[in-house]
């Protein structure tokens, strides 16, 4: 009768162990992993947080907006055309449709006193009539910025608007006329140049050619 292979067994036992270690190792993560490969440097106390990377790509100024602001940027390297222009086409849309609902306060911190006084005397005139007015932009209103300049501590800036408007005026007796119309007009904005107040302020309005 042949002995009992215990050899064997205790072959089979060593495998066991070996391949039992092998799992424990492979089944937990070793070395760099691929969210190891980018890590924030550390925070120094005191030191302001590093801002987070923007997404967004920079908006590029074509030639005609960089000459445009080349005087204004020597006397104020802090001045961004692209940025002025879209809080200037803000500032058109919201004055536009401020003039033809009546709302004088929305207009107050946009205008120059000047400007505003012409304003609020066709306001009246408007409804001293009975007459109301609604104004909508069948498309966006373009900007091009024709001149920025300082002169002293007063900056300057000309913007030519475009614009395709669709006015509902009201009559007294409540009839509605709708009409369409394209506006080409050139306004000019104001700001004191290292004021505590960065907003700037609408001083004239002009007519201009499409």
């Amino acid at each position: 009768m042949s002995s009992f292979p215990y050899e064997l067994l205790l072959m089979a036992a060593i495998a066991a162990f070996v391949l039992f270690q092998l799992y424990n190792v492979l089944g937990k993560k070793v070395g760099r992993q691929p969210e190891d490969g980018v890590k924030k440097p550390p925070r120094i106390p005191g030191a302001p947080a590093a801002p987070e990377p923007d997404a967004r790509p920079e908006t590029p100024v074509d030639a005609a907006t960089a000459a445009a602001a080349a005087g204004l940027k020597a006397r104020d390297p802090s001045f961004d055309a692209v940025r002025f222009l879209d809080g200037a086409r803000g500032a058109y849309e919201t004055i536009v449709r401020a003039y033809a609902s009546g709302d004088r306060e929305a207009l107050k911190p946009l205008l120059a006193p000047t400007v505003l006084t012409s304003f609020e005397a066709g306001i009246t005139a408007r409804e001293g009539r009975g007459e109301r007015e609604t104004v909508e932009f069948v498309h966006p209103p373009r900007a091009d910025l024709e001149l920025a300049t300082a002169e002293g501590d007063r900056a300057r800036a000309k913007v030519l608007f475009l614009a395709e408007l669709r006015s509902t005026a009201t009559s007294g007796s409540g009839e509605e006329t709708v009409d369409e119309r394209r506006t080409a007009e050139l306004w000019t904005f104001e700001r004191s140049i290292g004021a505590s107040d960065p907003n700037w302020v609408l001083t004239r309005v002009e007519a201009a050619s499409a």
